[in-house]
């Protein structure tokens, strides 16, 4: 693929910018999470952590649970073998295992500090992050449990799809049967952490279905915007639900769909996944006060999360992760001016130069909404995970 210009970046830009993402990586975020989440009586991970790092709840979310063994199994494979980091790993899927189905291996949303069962499992991404947890375990330490389990479930996954909340689905069957847009994401991303489960040739089979449910069905050609919602046909849903855009979302997809095009030597798709992601920049950069909107309506209405204008710390450090995989695979310097605007806003205003961990929630200014380093949605995985794939991917340049 062709650059979109002449003009290069110094390759020693490149590599001041992945050793201080590795740094903050191994230095700063992994040992927060090492030193205060790890509960030594019960087993699993607390994740509502506040500033410093102290427990402030101590109810356990499955999803969380899954996403910090995968971070620390991924971590070990990929950065360095440590074995703290194994024993972390080991220590929370120790507590899903015995904690974190019921009967029909469906994964709960919540459970208290002993493990006993609060909420019904009926979020899928609990069990999408069991998945690439346990995944992620065997490869570092292989296991039949380990690979039954992710298995299992990923099948359970695939067999709820089409109704991912079953009978906890709350909407009145038939009037407005809405597709929502982050289990097909996450699909783009969870097929390839499985490869080595499921073969190539299975994988292989499953990815142009994803593809196309992500770049045809929830991409909005004459809006050119990922919608979130859609009728089953993939047509428009002009209400609040349907107008509704997650610009987090859709470019943190469209790193996905760009591995994905890298594997297919598909430049073309690469590409079109760049596109998408400069055109959603732009739409939900804030241009007055800096920083990416959490929510936007396609038609420019109130949107109904009231949460509409806050500044996220997954949706900024995501889409890191795509500019630097956009810039590999392009060459194309708006990739790099994109980035170093984003990179700007993110370490000043997320990172926590104080106690390590950044924080996770800012007003529209940018001024620190909530203080905490964790709760029931932030856990160990976006911060690290992208600063991983911006070192990553920048050291190979």
């Amino acid at each position: 693929m062709q650059p979109n210009t002449t003009m290069m970046v110094p390759p020693q830009s490149l590599n001041v910018y992945a050793d201080l993402y590795r740094k903050e990586l191994t230095d700063h975020i992994l040992p927060f999470w090492l030193q205060h989440s790890k509960d030594t009586q019960h087993g699993g991970f607390f994740t509502c952590l506040d500033r410093t790092g102290k427990v402030y709840d101590t109810d356990k979310f499955m999803w969380l649970q899954g996403r910090q063994v995968w971070c620390f199994s991924y971590m070990y494979e990929h950065v360095e073998a440590k074995k703290e980091w194994l024993d972390m790993a080991l220590h929370g899927a120790a507590f899903m295992q015995q904690h974190g189905r019921d009967d029909d291996g469906n994964w709960y949303f919540s459970l208290e500090a002993s493990g006993k069962p609060l909420v019904q499992p009926y979020n899928i991404f609990s069990d999408c992050f069991a998945t690439m947890a346990f995944a992620a375990l065997d490869r570092v330490q292989p296991s039949d449990l380990y690979k039954e389990i992710a298995i299992k479930t990923f099948d359970n996954i695939l067999s709820r799809r089409n109704n991912t909340k079953g009978h906890y689905n709350k909407a009145y069957p038939g009037t407005r049967p809405l597709k929502n847009f982050s289990l097909p994401m996450i699909l783009c991303n969870l097929s390839l952490e499985l490869e080595h489960l499921l073969g190539a040739t299975r994988v292989n089979e499953f990815i142009p279905e994803i593809i196309h449910e992500v770049m045809e069905v929830f991409y909005n050609q004459e809006m050119a915007v990922v919608l979130e919602n859609v009728n089953p046909d993939g047509s428009f849903s002009d209400c609040f639900e349907g107008r509704l855009l997650n610009p987090g979302h859709t470019i943190e997809a469209m790193w996905f769909i760009m591995d994905l095009g890298k594997r297919l030597n598909d430049d073309a798709l690469i590409q079109r996944a760049v596109n998408i992601m400069f055109d959603t920049l732009e739409l939900g950069w804030d241009k007055q006060y800096g920083g990416i909107f959490y929510f936007l309506d396609v038609k420019g209405h109130p949107p109904l999360q009231l949460e509409w204008d806050q500044k996220l710390w997954w949706v900024h450090v995501e889409a890191l992760v795509a500019l630097a995989k956009a810039y590999a695979f392009t060459k194309d310097e708006r990739c790099i001016n994109w980035f170093e605007k984003l990179h700007a806003y993110t370490w000043s205003q997320f990172k926590d130069k104080e106690y390590g961990e950044w924080f996770g929630y800012l007003n529209r200014r940018g001024e620190v909404l909530l203080p905490l380093k964790g709760g029931k949605w932030k856990g160990c995985f976006h911060i690290p995970r992208s600063l991983y794939q911006v070192s990553a991917t920048l050291s190979s340049l």
